[in-house]
């Protein structure tokens, strides 16, 4: 059976394994690639994201983000939780909500201000 299409984001980071160590935080793992160190790969059950080295990156200019639609919203939400992440500023976690557009949904904003939104539909 082939697998179902899939897109796999890639972000900007200005260290690939400083953005490793946080999103192991999350219950991410993967790896580094290159010398010195220019690419990484990271999972989280289904979920892969990228991530390239960009040393000029500003986090408080980027506007580089994904969506993740998820089965359970809730359970992904407590699990970041517990890595107390700031509620404000970056990096920071923002609250689980009904959203008016039919989702359950957060958001985590990285270091690097990579903003990752995770939802389910309603």
């Amino acid at each position: 059976m082939q697998p179902p299409d899939l897109a796999i984001p890639i972000l900007p980071s200005r260290c690939v394994q400083d953005t490793r160590d946080f999103y192991r935080q999350l219950g991410f793992d993967g790896k580094i690639w290159g010398a010195p160190h220019f690419y990484a790969t990271l999972n989280r059950d289904s979920v892969e994201i990228h991530f390239f080295t960009d040393s000029e990156l500003d986090p408080t200019e980027s506007s580089a983000g994904c969506y993740i639609r998820v089965q359970d919203v809730d359970q992904i939400y407590e699990v970041f939780a517990k890595a107390n992440l700031p509620k404000a500023g970056i990096p920071r976690i923002d609250h689980l909500e009904d959203k008016p557009w039919g989702m359950r949904e957060f958001a985590v904003v990285d270091p690097d201000g990579n903003l990752i939104r995770i939802g389910q539909k309603k």
